[in-house]
């Protein structure tokens, strides 16, 4: 599947978050568990968000949020997960299969 950013995400990516593309590609390479769907109401998305918690080859922990859309990846946020979120990532993901 191709990964999709575009400008206005990846200006957010680099300003807010400090985060590469480079950063979310290691991401998806080292995820370990499933992907979640995002059912916060304010979030909510057709076709679904998705998101999970995983490390650049650095060491760098995001929690990347994303779409996909005609077979494609569509990244709309990556950023570090605090601690709430990679819990809840670790207790929601353990639960489902891969």
């Amino acid at each position: 599947m191709r990964l999709v950013i575009s400008d206005v995400v990846r200006t957010k990516l680099h300003d807010k978050h400090a985060v590469s593309e480079k950063d979310v590609i290691e991401c998806f390479a080292t995820r370990e568990r499933t992907t979640l769907i995002d059912t916060r109401e304010e979030h909510k998305t057709d076709p679904a968000t998705q998101w999970f918690v995983a490390e650049t080859f650095m060491g760098k922990e995001l929690a990347v949020y994303f779409m996909i859309i005609d077979g494609e990846i569509h990244i709309k946020s990556a950023f570090s997960p605090g601690i709430k979120r990679k819990s809840l990532y670790q207790k929601l993901s353990t639960l489902l299969p891969y």
